[in-house]
């Protein structure tokens, strides 16, 4: 018998998964594929407040992601990094007196902070962020957020609980699950072998994102979620469109904002849209119409123009959004709502509805509070604020001396390929880097090469302890080495899997 059952290994699942485990609680997590298979692997990859929400006076949606952003920047230092952004002035658009308004409004509601530098006005003219725009835009802003890697910030939530005893199952089906003699009946397929297993629950966790009515629907006998909007984001990556190390923020004529952000240090990414969804989710992918959008939107403000042929890898995900009624997606809101089912006394049925990444870990919060007294096992207190994510434990400002610590350590790559793999490495693993490399003296020691220095330890490594089993989970979303990567070296990476990766498939938990 768990505690809880969690259907949906995105990053509220694995939010609830975590903070549940740190709380004594027995969990299991299923999910019908990889973990961040979904919305949570296809974001702007931002941890940010959301300037743009406070148009729709959203005021305290704000204030809790800004509160959020400086908590997730402190627990995972490795994997989120602040990053500065440009707001071009665009004439006939937002004044220059409502922007200014506004971003004072962000700086207040953030609060101070040692890190983050507060928003001020800029002379584009004069600063390197102002050389790739066209000459017509003279003035602008700049303000500070958060860049996170999404999938691994889903993954390292899975780790850490993991290891506080969650049973975090990937492709993993819930077929169905119905109240029996008091508790939670569900019924699991692993989707690879067939096999089949029922398990019992005192709490049942709906957290399939963009599938939350549907699972609520066609697999769990309670009352169905209503009030979903399904919201189609679309992104793109083309190469590097300019050499500095902050973002830009466009305004567009129809009151929509895109970013484009250095991504990966060869690329730059560029979202997103909002475009009702109403086809299959499974299958859903970024039109023309939207890279037309997205490239003409970049267009409108820099110098070199693009085309969709430069595009280099594009991405679209599905939000779930609480549907309040809006006309228009892009002003539905994107603040969460937990509907709780728990009628005449029968074990609960917690559904999650909208939500940000940026505000997943008060969203398991939430969870937890609300599911509290429906336990019967005693539940801890609130832990996850102040405890770092797996590889996260070293101060902010140190993952560069972690870099040269590892570069140090590593076996002779050569001197360009050592020094990228060492930074790389840093970024993603933090001070679990470290584990990959123990013992080896030289290269060989790591194993075969598949290119772009991802070596077969590293692989072993994340089929071993992140569920990593097919190349796309190991190139798109523990790393994003999808985007170095011949197509030689590709196959050579799934002939390989096809071989070994069987082999501690599944993590010990």
């Amino acid at each position: 018998m768990y505690d809880i059952v969690i259907i949906g290994g995105g990053i509220h699942g694995c939010g609830i998964a975590r903070d549940a485990a740190g709380r004594g609680l027995s969990v299991l997590l299923a999910e019908k594929a990889d973990l961040a298979s979904g919305t949570s692997s296809a974001s702007t990859k931002l941890i940010h407040g959301g300037l743009r929400y406070l148009e729709h006076y959203a005021f305290r949606l704000v204030r809790d992601a800004l509160a959020e952003r400086d908590v997730l920047l402190s627990v995972a230092p490795h994997i989120i990094r602040p990053l500065r952004f440009v707001l071009p002035y665009h004439r006939g658009l937002r004044s220059a007196w409502l922007i200014r308004l506004g971003l004072l409004l962000y700086d207040r509601l953030g609060g101070r902070s040692s890190v983050l530098p507060p928003s001020k006005a800029i002379d584009l003219t004069s600063t390197p962020a102002g050389k790739p725009l066209q000459a017509s835009f003279s003035r602008g802003f700049e303000y500070s957020d958060c860049w996170v890697d999404d999938a691994r910030l889903v993954v390292l939530n899975a780790v850490d609980a993991a290891a506080r005893g969650a049973d975090i199952r990937v492709r993993t089906e819930v077929v169905s699950a119905e109240r029996s003699s008091g508790c939670w009946r569900v019924e699991l397929r692993d989707t690879v072998s067939g096999q089949g297993e029922t398990v019992e629950a005192q709490a049942l966790v709906n957290a399939t994102g963009a599938w939350i009515a549907e699972t609520s629907a066609r697999r769990i006998e309670a009352r169905p979620v209503a009030n979903v909007r399904l919201v189609k984001g679309s992104h793109i990556v083309v190469p590097r469109l300019f050499e500095h190390d902050s973002a830009y923020i466009f305004q567009n004529a129809d009151r929509r904002i895109v970013f484009a952000i250095p991504y990966e240090g060869d690329f730059t990414l560029i979202g997103t849209t909002d475009v009702d969804c109403t086809g299959d989710i499974g299958a859903v992918a970024i039109s023309g119409e939207e890279i037309e959008y997205l490239c003409g939107a970049v267009n409108a403000y820099l110098a070199a123009t693009i085309a969709p042929s430069d595009v280099v890898w594009s991405y679209a995900g599905v939000r779930s959004l609480h549907d309040d009624g809006r006309a228009s997606a892009q002003d539905t809101s994107r603040d969460f709502a937990l509907e709780l089912d728990a009628s005449r006394g029968e074990p609960p049925l917690l559904s999650i509805v909208g939500g940000k990444i940026t505000t997943y870990r008060r969203v398991a919060e939430e969870a937890l509070h609300r599911l509290q007294a429906l336990l019967p096992s005693a539940v801890g207190p609130p832990w996850t604020a102040g405890a770092a994510l797996p590889g996260g434990d070293f101060p902010y400002g140190e993952r560069d001396r972690l870099a040269r610590a590892l570069a140090a350590a590593m076996p002779p790559l050569g001197p360009s390929l050592g020094a990228a793999t060492a930074e790389r490495l840093a970024r993603t693993y933090g001070t679990a880097a470290h584990r990959i490399l123990a013992g080896a003296t030289r290269a060989e020691d790591l194993g075969h090469h598949f290119g772009a220095g991802l070596y077969e330890r590293e692989v072993r490594h994340l089929i071993a302890n992140e569920w990593a089993r097919t190349a796309e989970d190991i190139l798109w979303r523990r790393t994003k080495l999808g985007l170095r990567l011949t197509d030689a070296e590709r196959q050579r990476l799934e002939t390989w899997l096809r071989v070994h990766g069987a082999a501690g498939a599944s993590p010990a938990t």
